[in-house]
């Protein structure tokens, strides 16, 4: 099993490249695309079946940034709650 580091090295951010949004490294595979489509159903395996030259660790790198995404954000509830 790769490490959190070894993980993170699939994703890549280049400016050039989906206007800068984290891609599967070698893909126009966007780290959003991936979570949504998994949030919508789709396996890892349906992922790996659709696009060529992904493996299972590229789609552990999306959800290890996303994860690493939402841990370092400050949030504020959306609705007061009643009291």
């Amino acid at each position: 099993m790769m490490t959190d580091e070894q993980l993170l090295e699939r994703i890549v951010i280049n400016p050039k490249v989906m206007l800068g949004k984290p891609v599967i490294k070698g893909t126009r595979l966007t780290v959003e695309y991936i979570i949504d489509r998994l949030a919508h159903g789709a396996t890892a395996d349906d992922l790996i079946r659709e696009y060529e030259g992904i493996i299972p660790d590229d789609i552990l790198a999306c959800l290890l940034l996303a994860q690493k995404s939402l841990s370092e954000t400050d949030y504020l509830p959306l609705l007061a709650e009643a009291s």
